[in-house]
């Protein structure tokens, strides 16, 4: 992890697109915000997109706006992602989601910087700093041809690998103590500890939802407690 939080650093100073590789729950977007608020653009904007979340139909019209009119519903202007994030940054969140469609629009505008909205025909341009993330293997898509390989290139400049927690076990009893806190400060009421066999179960544990997972064992673990330590 100190090695991820130096290439965090390291990225921070420079403008060029960042591909972020993990398993779900891993931090993929604290650490996209992380790289936009150690950069010049830390002042502007942090658009966070789920590229799996939105509905194929919704999915351009949510990236580049669209205009009064461009289909029924449509009944004023609309700005997309990308104009709301000038001068910031845009997170693409589950890129390896996008429909092979939507991929050759989001292709011309990272080498053209340009975009029309839905149903528009003025050609626009946004000044923003493009960060992704996917829990999927974006070669082996290209292989499969589920994922454009020009894109590919333009996406995976810069690749970030995010460890699982199963690979970082020391960090588990740190991001215990952490959510402890953040309950605390919350709720505004002294969290439980963990009791020690407690926290050796939890060490002991492969976390497949990883650092998400633990969050929501750590939260279920005080709503359920009675005591002044949680046990196994």
């Amino acid at each position: 992890m100190l090695d991820v939080f130096q290439q965090v650093r390291d990225v921070a100073e420079y403008d060029f697109p960042v591909h972020l590789f993990g398993e779900t729950g891993t931090g993929k977007e604290l650490v996209a915000a992380a790289i936009h608020n150690e950069s010049q653009r830390g002042g502007g904007p942090f658009v966070p997109i789920n590229c799996g979340a939105l509905p194929e139909n919704l999915i351009e019209s949510e990236l580049f706006g669209h205009v009064k009119g461009a289909f029924s519903g449509a009944v004023r202007d609309k700005k997309g992602r990308f104009e709301l994030a000038e001068g910031g940054s845009v997170f693409l969140d589950e890129v390896a989601e996008l429909s092979l469609e939507m991929q050759v629009k989001l292709l011309r505008f990272l080498q053209e910087g340009t975009f029309e909205k839905v149903g528009g025909e003025k050609t626009l341009t946004s000044n923003v700093r493009i960060i992704s993330a996917t829990n999927k293997d974006l070669k082996k898509e290209v292989k499969a041809g589920r994922f454009r390989e020009d894109l590919f290139y333009r996406l995976n400049v810069i690749p970030i690998i995010l460890p699982p927690l199963r690979e970082r076990r020391n960090d588990i009893p740190l991001l215990v103590d952490h959510f402890l806190d953040k309950c605390t400060s919350r709720h505004g009421r002294k969290s439980p500890d963990f009791s020690r066999e407690a926290m050796s179960r939890m060490v002991a544990y492969t976390w497949p939802g990883n650092v998400r997972e633990l969050e929501n064992a750590v939260q279920f673990s005080i709503v359920r407690c009675k005591g002044k330590a949680i046990l196994p």
